[in-house]
């Protein structure tokens, strides 16, 4: 059993530990409604992006010519998959979840004998995935001196993910991260962006007709890869926003988690000190009769 000064240096423990959940949850909650509100901000843009991608697919329909990052490069043997994590844990499930799906889903490639590749967006990912597809891991980007992720941060992965495929390293690209809902729920997704996943002709505005100018060949090579960035850009604001989230969802489950410990520590603790005076008072007791 342990002693009455273990139990006082347990219970100061875990207030001290408290304390600092309490504290984490407080600047996640700060943290959060920057977060969301810039992960709801790309939603529109990127939903737009993905419209107008749709319209000019539909309109080249038939036709030759169509660039490789729209109609992908005929074969579907090496796949990329970039998983986007945080570059801190601390957050419940977040991390987990993304490295989850991104799992999975490798081992249907490989069972299908496709060659996998994966470019890590955060330490995070890397740490899950390297116990059992450290091999396929082929590079890390490191996010963690990003205080404010802007558009040019994700460019600059979109140009990379663009060189690899220029250098045709792969055929698909699937991107993995996690899309905020709200504090308790975030939704692992993983999302083609090369070749992008457009929309069939029936769901899209086939019944108006549009002139484009210049034409669509011209269009799409500038739109194409920009809107490999703009997916990469909103999935980190999604990444950024789920984070925060989680990590103010496990804070608070770990600072109520440390108050019923203190709770059972405190009782056991008045449990054993009612203990001890009472033994002092017998020995008191059985001394003056002895007398």
């Amino acid at each position: 059993m342990a002693s009455l000064k273990d139990l006082r240096n347990r219970i100061a423990s875990v207030k001290a530990t408290q304390k600092i959940t309490k504290a984490m949850q407080m600047v996640a909650a700060a943290k959060l409604r920057r977060a969301q509100e810039a992960a709801e901000a790309a939603r529109p843009y990127s939903q737009r992006m993905d419209k107008v991608l749709a319209n000019i697919s539909a309109a080249m329909d038939g036709q030759d010519g169509a660039p490789p990052l729209m109609v992908g490069t005929g074969k579907d043997d090496v796949h990329l998959l970039i998983v986007a994590t945080a570059e801190r844990g601390l957050c419940g499930g977040f991390n987990s979840s993304i490295a989850r799906k991104a799992r999975e889903f490798a081992r249907e490639l490989l069972a299908k004998n496709k060659k996998v590749k994966i470019l890590c967006i955060g330490k995070k990912g890397r740490d899950s995935l390297r116990m059992e597809f450290g091999e396929l891991i082929f590079d890390l980007i490191d996010i963690r001196e990003i205080k404010k992720m802007a558009f040019s941060d994700a460019d600059k992965i979109g140009r990379k993910v663009l060189g690899l495929f220029s250098d045709g390293e792969f055929d698909v690209a699937t991107l993995f991260y996690s899309e905020f809902e709200s504090i308790i729920s975030q939704v692992p997704q993983a999302q083609q962006i090369i070749p992008p996943q457009i929309q069939s002709r029936e769901e899209t505005d086939a019944s108006v007709s549009y002139d484009y100018e210049p034409d669509e060949t011209e269009i799409l090579e500038d739109l194409l890869p920009r809107n490999v960035s703009v997916q990469i850009f909103r999935a980190l604001l999604e990444n950024g926003a789920s984070e925060q989230g989680a990590r103010m969802s496990a804070m608070d489950n770990a600072t109520r988690n440390a108050g019923d410990m203190i709770d059972k520590l405190s009782i056991s603790y008045n449990r054993q000190r009612q203990a001890q005076i009472t033994n002092e008072l017998i020995e008191i007791i059985s001394g003056a009769e002895a007398l």
